[in-house]
């Protein structure tokens, strides 16, 4: 039985068990919420894998995204990159490579990290295509099931696969326009397929065939947002609904037929329409856990895209998305390089926190109180132990060591809180 079988027939796995030790719940809750779709837990029957839940209930995960391009293939770079992004706290990883041997390198990646890993094997059945026939519009059917099968069989946990996409999609599309176009890679792909060979998109078509593949090896079906606005003027428009609407439909099927299912949601959102994104893909969809492509919330800020998500991040993250997918400095602008990796992570990581500050105040909020009373005590060494990146924290002040121990060079001897502390005594 799929993790989700076993939930709907009453039993707590061991997987439960530990997510609700993580979280501090109680297993019970975990997996009502895994039986009733709106907690996911990747797991594989191929590899050993840090377990983590998403989901209604849990702390905001964040993901790191990774992979070679066309232009820079360094196997041993992406390497890198997936420690890098465990190391600095991403709670999963996604290889999305573009070029190299596809297998080789993710296998690399996935042996190379405890973290789950996703992929989209989309982009391995257009691009060999591409390398075979000399178009990406000559991929056959069998093809695209075939890289969806072989990338289960490596471990992967789960899988962004493209099946909001379909006739009445691209209609949607043509109809409206867009001042930014598509920004998604699978989502330019099957569209052009489609649009080229009259067909419908096989993932949607054969639905049910595709979710046989992914019960039988046990991945989280992601159901990727192919059509969401690479623009703040494009946000919610038809075309997004439309693959919403569909999504969600093929999220509730899949559930039934005991997979895990993700529904993702927009890149692209002006912060006046994130709280309606969030709360209605939550209802269209029946609560599934909500995985968000940043959001960035405005255009203008490329070198400063992981602030820009950050904001955005931290607000989808307050009104209930469960699931932030890190954006690095070099967004818009190159391939991420090992210290684009690290700054995405620990970004997302504190808009996570901040959603979760407003999501869950009892919980989240208790971090933020142990800081502020070890800053009022001038308790250097409890800071960094409670800073999320002690490293760095301690690495600036003793840059720019005070003359006093107590203190720093910001306020030197005029220090309010040791002025304060020798005069009164506030503590609370």
């Amino acid at each position: 039985m799929t993790i989700v079988e076993d939930a709907k027939k009453g039993i707590i796995t061991e997987e439960m068990k530990i997510v609700a030790k993580d979280e501090g719940l109680d297993p019970e809750f975990i997996r009502r919420g895994v039986a009733a779709g709106r907690i996911v837990i990747p797991t594989s029957p191929y590899r050993e894998v840090k377990i983590c839940g998403i989901g209604e209930g849990l702390r905001t995960k964040v993901n790191a995204s990774i992979g070679v391009s066309s232009d820079i293939v360094d196997e041993e770079m992406e390497v890198k990159k997936a420690q890098a992004a465990e190391a600095a706290g991403a709670d999963t990883l996604m290889e999305l490579g573009t070029g190299g041997d596809f297998l080789k390198i993710r296998k690399k990646v996935i042996d190379s990290v405890s973290l789950s890993v996703g992929s989209v094997p989309l982009y391995q059945a257009f691009i060999e295509a591409a390398r075979k026939y000399g178009s990406i519009v000559h991929m056959t059917e069998d093809e695209l099931f075939n890289a969806t099968e072989a990338q289960a069989k490596l471990g992967t946990n789960f899988m962004a696969i493209h099946t909001g996409i379909n006739n009445i999609t691209l209609d949607r599309l043509k109809a409206h326009g867009r001042y930014g176009g598509l920004c998604s890679r699978g989502g330019a792909f099957m569209s052009a397929w489609m649009l080229h060979n009259e067909k419908e998109n096989p993932l949607y078509e054969n639905f049910d065939y595709l979710v046989e593949i992914l019960k039988e090896h046990e991945v989280v079906l992601s159901t990727g947002n192919g059509m969401r606005a690479g623009a703040v003027h494009d946000a919610t428009d038809r075309a997004q609904i439309q693959e919403l609407i569909i999504n969600s439909e093929m999220a509730e099927r899949a559930h039934k037929q005991g997979v895990q299912v993700i529904v993702e949601g927009p890149g692209h959102v002006p912060l006046d329409q994130i709280a309606t994104n969030v709360k209605l893909m939550k209802e269209m969809s029946g609560h599934k856990p909500f995985y968000m492509l940043g959001p960035l919330v405005t255009d203008i800020a490329p070198g400063y895209d992981h602030i820009v998500t950050a904001i955005g991040a931290s607000v989808s993250a307050a009104y209930g998305c469960d699931f932030l997918c890190y954006v690095t400095p070099a967004e818009h602008l190159a391939l991420p390089n090992v210290e684009d990796v690290i700054t995405g992570v620990k970004t997302s990581r504190i808009a996570a926190h901040v959603g979760d500050m407003i999501k869950y105040p009892d919980r989240a909020r208790q971090w933020d109180l142990d800081m502020s009373r070890a800053r009022r005590e001038l308790d250097w060494e409890k800071m960094y132990s409670l800073a999320l990146d002690p490293e760095h924290a301690r690495a600036i002040r003793d840059s720019r060591a005070p003359e006093d121990s107590d203190t720093c060079t910001m306020c030197g001897n005029f220090c309010a809180l040791k002025i304060v502390n020798q005069n009164y005594n506030l503590a609370k």
